[in-house]
Protein backbone atom coordinates (compact mmCIF):
# COMPACT_ATOMS: atom_id res chain seq x y z
CA UNK A 1 0.00 0.00 0.00
CA UNK A 2 1.44 3.37 -0.98
CA UNK A 3 1.17 6.26 1.41
CA UNK A 4 -0.07 9.62 0.27
CA UNK A 5 2.00 12.42 1.80
CA UNK A 6 0.98 16.00 2.48
CA UNK A 7 2.69 19.21 3.58
CA UNK A 8 1.45 21.88 5.94
CA UNK A 9 1.57 23.23 9.48
CA UNK A 10 -0.67 21.94 12.25
CA UNK A 11 -3.73 20.04 13.44
CA UNK A 12 -6.44 20.45 16.01
CA UNK A 13 -7.18 17.58 18.33
CA UNK A 14 -5.56 17.69 21.80
CA UNK A 15 -5.45 20.54 24.26
CA UNK A 16 -1.67 20.14 24.12
CA UNK A 17 -1.45 20.18 20.35
CA UNK A 18 0.45 22.64 18.25
CA UNK A 19 -0.82 25.81 16.62
CA UNK A 20 0.66 28.03 13.97
CA UNK A 21 2.48 30.13 16.56
CA UNK A 22 4.89 27.46 17.77
CA UNK A 23 6.95 29.82 19.92
CA UNK A 24 4.04 30.34 22.35
CA UNK A 25 3.33 26.67 23.04
CA UNK A 26 4.15 25.42 26.52
CA UNK A 27 2.85 22.24 28.17
CA UNK A 28 1.35 22.54 31.64
CA UNK A 29 4.29 20.61 33.11
CA UNK A 30 7.18 20.94 30.65
CA UNK A 31 9.56 19.17 33.03
CA UNK A 32 7.47 15.99 32.67
CA UNK A 33 9.06 15.39 29.28
CA UNK A 34 12.58 15.37 30.74
CA UNK A 35 13.02 11.95 32.31
CA UNK A 36 15.92 9.51 32.35
CA UNK A 37 13.63 6.47 32.47
CA UNK A 38 10.95 6.68 29.79
CA UNK A 39 9.11 3.63 31.03
CA UNK A 40 8.80 4.28 34.77
CA UNK A 41 9.10 8.04 34.13
CA UNK A 42 11.56 8.50 36.99
CA UNK A 43 9.14 7.06 39.54
CA UNK A 44 11.17 6.46 42.70
CA UNK A 45 10.98 2.74 43.46
CA UNK A 46 13.16 1.07 46.14
CA UNK A 47 15.71 -1.23 44.53
CA UNK A 48 14.64 -4.06 46.83
CA UNK A 49 11.10 -3.94 45.43
CA UNK A 50 12.28 -4.48 41.84
CA UNK A 51 15.34 -6.58 42.59
CA UNK A 52 14.00 -9.55 40.63
CA UNK A 53 12.56 -7.50 37.79
CA UNK A 54 15.59 -6.05 36.04
CA UNK A 55 15.18 -8.28 32.96
CA UNK A 56 11.62 -7.37 31.97
CA UNK A 57 12.10 -3.73 32.97
CA UNK A 58 15.09 -3.49 30.61
CA UNK A 59 12.92 -4.78 27.76
CA UNK A 60 10.09 -2.39 28.65
CA UNK A 61 12.52 0.53 28.59
CA UNK A 62 13.80 -0.60 25.20
CA UNK A 63 10.24 -0.74 23.88
CA UNK A 64 9.78 2.89 24.92
CA UNK A 65 12.67 3.79 22.62
CA UNK A 66 11.47 1.57 19.77
CA UNK A 67 7.86 2.74 19.71
CA UNK A 68 8.37 6.36 20.84
CA UNK A 69 11.84 7.48 19.78
CA UNK A 70 12.89 11.13 19.78
CA UNK A 71 12.79 11.19 15.99
CA UNK A 72 10.97 9.05 13.43
CA UNK A 73 12.05 8.66 9.83
CA UNK A 74 9.07 7.85 7.62
CA UNK A 75 9.02 6.27 4.19
CA UNK A 76 6.48 4.89 1.73
CA UNK A 77 5.65 1.85 3.86
CA UNK A 78 6.22 3.31 7.33
CA UNK A 79 4.31 6.56 7.51
CA UNK A 80 3.30 6.77 11.18
CA UNK A 81 4.91 10.05 12.18
CA UNK A 82 6.46 11.14 15.46
CA UNK A 83 3.50 13.46 16.02
CA UNK A 84 0.97 10.69 15.37
CA UNK A 85 2.74 8.33 17.75
CA UNK A 86 2.74 10.90 20.55
CA UNK A 87 -0.90 11.79 19.83
CA UNK A 88 -1.76 8.09 20.17
CA UNK A 89 0.25 7.76 23.39
CA UNK A 90 -1.49 10.74 24.97
CA UNK A 91 -4.95 9.60 23.86
CA UNK A 92 -4.44 6.16 25.42
CA UNK A 93 -2.87 7.62 28.57
CA UNK A 94 -5.91 9.86 28.98
CA UNK A 95 -8.25 6.87 28.68
CA UNK A 96 -6.46 5.01 31.47
CA UNK A 97 -6.10 8.13 33.59
CA UNK A 98 -2.59 7.62 34.97
CA UNK A 99 -1.62 11.24 35.55
CA UNK A 100 2.14 10.74 35.46
CA UNK A 101 1.75 9.19 32.01
CA UNK A 102 -0.59 11.92 30.76
CA UNK A 103 1.78 14.65 31.94
CA UNK A 104 4.73 13.02 30.19
CA UNK A 105 3.14 12.52 26.79
CA UNK A 106 1.38 15.89 26.90
CA UNK A 107 4.72 17.58 27.57
CA UNK A 108 6.39 15.68 24.71
CA UNK A 109 3.53 16.38 22.31
CA UNK A 110 3.07 20.09 23.05
CA UNK A 111 6.06 21.49 21.10
CA UNK A 112 5.54 19.14 18.15
CA UNK A 113 3.61 19.96 15.00
CA UNK A 114 1.83 17.73 12.51
CA UNK A 115 2.84 17.79 8.87
CA UNK A 116 -0.03 20.04 7.76
CA UNK A 117 -3.57 21.26 8.46
CA UNK A 118 -5.19 19.88 5.33
CA UNK A 119 -8.57 18.19 5.35
CA UNK A 120 -6.93 14.83 4.59
CA UNK A 121 -4.49 15.08 7.48
CA UNK A 122 -7.20 16.18 9.90
CA UNK A 123 -9.27 13.17 8.87
CA UNK A 124 -6.29 10.85 9.33
CA UNK A 125 -5.62 12.23 12.82
CA UNK A 126 -9.30 11.93 13.69
CA UNK A 127 -9.34 8.25 12.68
CA UNK A 128 -6.11 7.54 14.56
CA UNK A 129 -7.48 9.19 17.70
CA UNK A 130 -10.85 7.46 17.46
CA UNK A 131 -9.32 4.01 16.96
CA UNK A 132 -6.86 4.59 19.83
CA UNK A 133 -9.60 5.58 22.23
CA UNK A 134 -11.88 2.71 21.24
CA UNK A 135 -9.24 -0.02 21.46
CA UNK A 136 -8.03 1.35 24.81
CA UNK A 137 -11.42 1.92 26.44
CA UNK A 138 -13.64 -0.79 24.93
CA UNK A 139 -11.68 -3.20 22.71
CA UNK A 140 -14.70 -5.05 21.32
CA UNK A 141 -15.96 -1.83 19.71
CA UNK A 142 -13.24 -2.31 17.08
CA UNK A 143 -14.60 -3.78 13.83
CA UNK A 144 -13.58 -4.43 10.23
CA UNK A 145 -14.87 -0.95 9.47
CA UNK A 146 -12.45 0.51 12.03
CA UNK A 147 -9.48 -1.13 10.31
CA UNK A 148 -10.79 -0.17 6.88
CA UNK A 149 -10.93 3.47 7.97
CA UNK A 150 -7.25 3.35 8.96
CA UNK A 151 -6.47 1.91 5.53
CA UNK A 152 -8.54 4.57 3.77
CA UNK A 153 -6.78 7.43 5.55
CA UNK A 154 -3.36 6.24 4.37
CA UNK A 155 -1.93 3.91 7.02
CA UNK A 156 0.06 1.01 5.59
CA UNK A 157 0.04 -2.54 6.96
CA UNK A 158 3.28 -1.77 8.82
CA UNK A 159 1.71 1.40 10.26
CA UNK A 160 -1.39 -0.42 11.51
CA UNK A 161 0.67 -3.12 13.20
CA UNK A 162 2.96 -0.59 14.91
CA UNK A 163 -0.06 1.53 15.84
CA UNK A 164 -1.78 -1.40 17.58
CA UNK A 165 1.46 -2.36 19.33
CA UNK A 166 1.80 1.21 20.60
CA UNK A 167 -1.73 1.22 22.04
CA UNK A 168 -1.05 -2.08 23.81
CA UNK A 169 2.28 -0.86 25.14
CA UNK A 170 0.85 2.35 26.64
CA UNK A 171 -1.83 0.28 28.40
CA UNK A 172 0.91 -1.95 29.80
CA UNK A 173 2.94 1.07 30.90
CA UNK A 174 -0.09 2.73 32.51
CA UNK A 175 -0.96 -0.32 34.61
CA UNK A 176 2.65 -0.93 35.64
CA UNK A 177 2.89 2.66 36.89
CA UNK A 178 -0.47 2.35 38.67
CA UNK A 179 0.75 -0.74 40.54
CA UNK A 180 4.09 0.74 41.55
CA UNK A 181 2.56 4.06 42.61
CA UNK A 182 0.05 2.19 44.77
CA UNK A 183 2.90 0.82 46.92
CA UNK A 184 3.69 4.37 47.99
CA UNK A 185 0.00 5.33 48.30
CA UNK A 186 0.40 7.88 45.53
CA UNK A 187 -2.78 9.00 43.73
CA UNK A 188 -2.88 7.68 40.17
CA UNK A 189 -5.37 10.20 38.80
CA UNK A 190 -5.58 13.87 39.69
CA UNK A 191 -8.19 15.09 37.20
CA UNK A 192 -11.55 13.64 36.06
CA UNK A 193 -11.41 11.33 33.07
CA UNK A 194 -13.14 8.48 31.27
CA UNK A 195 -15.54 6.12 32.98
CA UNK A 196 -14.37 2.57 33.65
CA UNK A 197 -14.26 -0.14 31.02
CA UNK A 198 -17.33 -2.36 30.71
CA UNK A 199 -16.87 -6.13 30.57
CA UNK A 200 -17.23 -7.74 27.14
CA UNK A 201 -20.46 -9.52 26.24
CA UNK A 202 -20.67 -13.05 27.65
CA UNK A 203 -21.91 -14.28 24.26
CA UNK A 204 -18.35 -13.95 22.92
CA UNK A 205 -17.28 -16.74 25.28
CA UNK A 206 -20.08 -19.20 24.60
CA UNK A 207 -17.82 -21.56 22.62
CA UNK A 208 -15.12 -23.44 24.49
CA UNK A 209 -12.79 -24.04 21.53
CA UNK A 210 -11.96 -21.15 19.21
CA UNK A 211 -9.26 -20.05 16.79
CA UNK A 212 -7.98 -16.64 15.83
CA UNK A 213 -7.23 -15.32 12.34
CA UNK A 214 -5.82 -11.94 11.27
CA UNK A 215 -8.02 -9.51 9.38
CA UNK A 216 -5.02 -8.04 7.57
CA UNK A 217 -2.74 -9.89 5.18
CA UNK A 218 0.25 -11.32 7.09
CA UNK A 219 3.84 -10.71 6.05
CA UNK A 220 5.02 -13.00 3.24
CA UNK A 221 8.41 -14.58 3.83
CA UNK A 222 9.56 -13.94 0.25
CA UNK A 223 9.27 -10.19 0.89
CA UNK A 224 10.61 -10.27 4.48
CA UNK A 225 13.95 -8.86 5.61
CA UNK A 226 16.39 -10.97 7.61
CA UNK A 227 15.35 -9.14 10.80
CA UNK A 228 11.68 -9.81 10.10
CA UNK A 229 12.33 -13.51 9.52
CA UNK A 230 14.32 -13.71 12.77
CA UNK A 231 11.49 -12.00 14.67
CA UNK A 232 8.94 -14.31 13.06
CA UNK A 233 10.85 -17.47 13.94
CA UNK A 234 11.41 -16.39 17.54
CA UNK A 235 7.78 -15.38 18.03
CA UNK A 236 6.53 -18.69 16.64
CA UNK A 237 8.28 -20.48 19.49
CA UNK A 238 5.84 -18.80 21.89
CA UNK A 239 2.33 -20.23 22.19
CA UNK A 240 1.11 -16.75 23.17
CA UNK A 241 2.48 -15.11 20.01
CA UNK A 242 2.23 -17.97 17.53
CA UNK A 243 -1.06 -16.86 15.94
CA UNK A 244 0.06 -13.23 15.76
CA UNK A 245 3.63 -13.74 14.58
CA UNK A 246 3.10 -13.63 10.80
CA UNK A 247 1.31 -10.30 11.11
CA UNK A 248 3.41 -8.66 13.84
CA UNK A 249 6.68 -9.53 12.06
CA UNK A 250 6.23 -6.49 9.82
CA UNK A 251 7.44 -4.47 12.84
CA UNK A 252 10.34 -6.73 13.69
CA UNK A 253 11.95 -4.65 16.44
CA UNK A 254 8.76 -4.40 18.48
CA UNK A 255 7.94 -8.09 18.00
CA UNK A 256 11.40 -9.21 19.14
CA UNK A 257 11.09 -7.11 22.30
CA UNK A 258 7.53 -8.32 22.93
CA UNK A 259 8.74 -11.91 22.61
CA UNK A 260 11.34 -11.24 25.33
CA UNK A 261 8.74 -9.59 27.54
CA UNK A 262 6.29 -12.49 27.27
CA UNK A 263 9.09 -14.98 27.93
CA UNK A 264 9.95 -13.18 31.17
CA UNK A 265 6.45 -12.40 32.46
CA UNK A 266 4.25 -15.03 30.80
CA UNK A 267 6.71 -17.69 29.62
CA UNK A 268 4.13 -20.14 28.21
CA UNK A 269 0.59 -21.12 29.04
CA UNK A 270 1.72 -24.67 29.85
CA UNK A 271 4.24 -23.51 32.46
CA UNK A 272 2.28 -20.77 34.19
CA UNK A 273 0.98 -20.98 37.73
CA UNK A 274 -2.71 -21.22 38.57
CA UNK A 275 -2.60 -17.55 39.65
CA UNK A 276 -1.12 -16.52 36.29
CA UNK A 277 -3.75 -18.46 34.33
CA UNK A 278 -6.50 -17.12 36.57
CA UNK A 279 -5.35 -13.57 35.85
CA UNK A 280 -5.09 -14.23 32.10
CA UNK A 281 -8.62 -15.64 31.91
CA UNK A 282 -10.08 -12.75 33.89
CA UNK A 283 -8.33 -10.07 31.82
CA UNK A 284 -9.28 -11.77 28.54
CA UNK A 285 -12.91 -12.03 29.69
CA UNK A 286 -13.07 -8.32 30.53
CA UNK A 287 -11.35 -7.20 27.32
CA UNK A 288 -13.28 -9.55 25.06
CA UNK A 289 -10.57 -11.84 23.67
CA UNK A 290 -12.04 -15.37 23.41
CA UNK A 291 -8.87 -16.71 21.79
CA UNK A 292 -6.63 -15.63 24.69
CA UNK A 293 -9.23 -16.92 27.16
CA UNK A 294 -9.41 -20.28 25.39
CA UNK A 295 -5.63 -20.73 25.46
CA UNK A 296 -5.48 -20.09 29.22
CA UNK A 297 -8.56 -22.23 29.94
CA UNK A 298 -7.06 -25.15 28.00
CA UNK A 299 -3.99 -25.06 30.26
CA UNK A 300 -6.07 -24.70 33.47
CA UNK A 301 -5.74 -27.54 35.97
CA UNK A 302 -7.11 -25.78 39.02
CA UNK A 303 -10.52 -25.64 40.65
CA UNK A 304 -13.25 -27.16 38.51
CA UNK A 305 -15.83 -24.63 37.46
CA UNK A 306 -13.57 -21.57 37.56
CA UNK A 307 -13.39 -20.99 33.76
CA UNK A 308 -17.18 -21.31 33.47
CA UNK A 309 -17.66 -18.86 36.35
CA UNK A 310 -15.57 -16.29 34.47
CA UNK A 311 -17.44 -17.01 31.22
CA UNK A 312 -20.74 -16.30 32.93
CA UNK A 313 -19.73 -12.87 34.20
CA UNK A 314 -19.02 -10.88 37.35
CA UNK A 315 -21.98 -12.11 39.41
CA UNK A 316 -21.16 -15.78 38.80
CA UNK A 317 -17.51 -15.14 39.59
CA UNK A 318 -18.35 -13.42 42.88
CA UNK A 319 -20.55 -16.36 43.86
CA UNK A 320 -17.83 -18.87 42.94
CA UNK A 321 -15.17 -17.07 45.02
CA UNK A 322 -17.40 -16.33 48.03
CA UNK A 323 -15.58 -18.77 50.34
CA UNK A 324 -12.16 -18.45 48.68
CA UNK A 325 -10.53 -15.31 50.16
CA UNK A 326 -7.18 -15.77 48.40
CA UNK A 327 -8.72 -16.12 44.97
CA UNK A 328 -11.21 -13.35 45.69
CA UNK A 329 -8.44 -10.90 46.61
CA UNK A 330 -6.59 -11.63 43.36
CA UNK A 331 -9.76 -11.41 41.26
CA UNK A 332 -10.67 -8.05 42.77
CA UNK A 333 -7.17 -6.60 42.32
CA UNK A 334 -6.87 -7.78 38.71
CA UNK A 335 -10.41 -6.59 37.94
CA UNK A 336 -9.80 -3.05 39.19
CA UNK A 337 -6.42 -2.80 37.46
CA UNK A 338 -7.92 -3.98 34.17
CA UNK A 339 -11.15 -1.95 34.18
CA UNK A 340 -10.02 1.22 36.00
CA UNK A 341 -6.23 1.44 36.47
CA UNK A 342 -6.68 5.02 37.72
CA UNK A 343 -8.56 3.62 40.75
CA UNK A 344 -5.98 1.00 41.68
CA UNK A 345 -4.68 1.71 45.19
CA UNK A 346 -2.84 0.34 48.18
CA UNK A 347 -6.12 -1.22 49.36
CA UNK A 348 -5.87 -3.84 46.61
CA UNK A 349 -2.27 -4.57 47.53
CA UNK A 350 -3.20 -4.90 51.19
CA UNK A 351 -5.82 -7.50 50.31
CA UNK A 352 -3.17 -9.52 48.47
CA UNK A 353 -0.65 -9.22 51.32
CA UNK A 354 -3.31 -10.42 53.78
CA UNK A 355 -3.53 -13.61 51.70
CA UNK A 356 0.25 -14.13 51.95
CA UNK A 357 1.26 -12.80 48.54
CA UNK A 358 4.74 -11.26 48.73
CA UNK A 359 5.54 -7.88 47.17
CA UNK A 360 7.40 -9.52 44.28
CA UNK A 361 4.60 -12.04 43.67
CA UNK A 362 2.04 -9.24 43.62
CA UNK A 363 4.09 -7.16 41.18
CA UNK A 364 4.69 -10.09 38.84
CA UNK A 365 1.03 -11.15 38.78
CA UNK A 366 -0.31 -7.63 38.30
CA UNK A 367 2.25 -6.62 35.67
CA UNK A 368 1.71 -9.98 33.97
CA UNK A 369 -2.01 -9.23 33.80
CA UNK A 370 -1.19 -5.88 32.17
CA UNK A 371 0.85 -7.71 29.52
CA UNK A 372 -2.07 -10.10 28.97
CA UNK A 373 -4.23 -7.03 28.30
CA UNK A 374 -1.74 -5.92 25.63
CA UNK A 375 -2.00 -9.32 23.90
CA UNK A 376 -5.81 -9.16 24.15
CA UNK A 377 -5.87 -5.84 22.32
CA UNK A 378 -3.59 -7.11 19.58
CA UNK A 379 -5.95 -9.99 18.87
CA UNK A 380 -9.13 -7.92 19.15
CA UNK A 381 -7.70 -5.05 17.10
CA UNK A 382 -6.08 -7.07 14.32
CA UNK A 383 -8.23 -10.14 13.78
CA UNK A 384 -11.26 -12.38 14.34
CA UNK A 385 -12.09 -15.33 16.55
CA UNK A 386 -13.79 -18.39 15.03
CA UNK A 387 -15.45 -21.38 16.67
CA UNK A 388 -13.17 -24.12 15.37
CA UNK A 389 -10.11 -26.11 16.33
CA UNK A 390 -6.70 -24.44 15.99
CA UNK A 391 -3.27 -25.87 15.33
CA UNK A 392 -0.53 -24.85 17.74
CA UNK A 393 3.20 -25.58 17.46
CA UNK A 394 4.31 -28.94 18.81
Amino acid sequence: MEQRSFAGKSQWYHETQSSQNQSNIQPLLPEAAQVDDRFLLDLKVPESRLAADDAWLAVARELSKILLPDQVETNRLQTLSHYERLTTALTVAQVFGVQRLCNHYAARLAPESSSDSSRETNRRLTQITQFSRQLASQPTSISDISLAQLDECGLSLEDIVTFNQLIGFIGFQARTLAVLQAFDRLPVRQIPGFTGQQDADAELFRHRTVSWQPTLTPLERRFASSEQIRALEQAQSSSLLYDLSDLLASDAGTLLALKQLTHQLLPATEGLSSDDLRAMMLVSRINGSPSCFSDAAAAWQGEQGFPDAIRNGERALQTWSHNLPRERALIQAIGILTRTPDKFSYAQLTSLFEQDFTEQQAIRLLVGSALAGWLNRLKVGLGHTHNELKTLPV
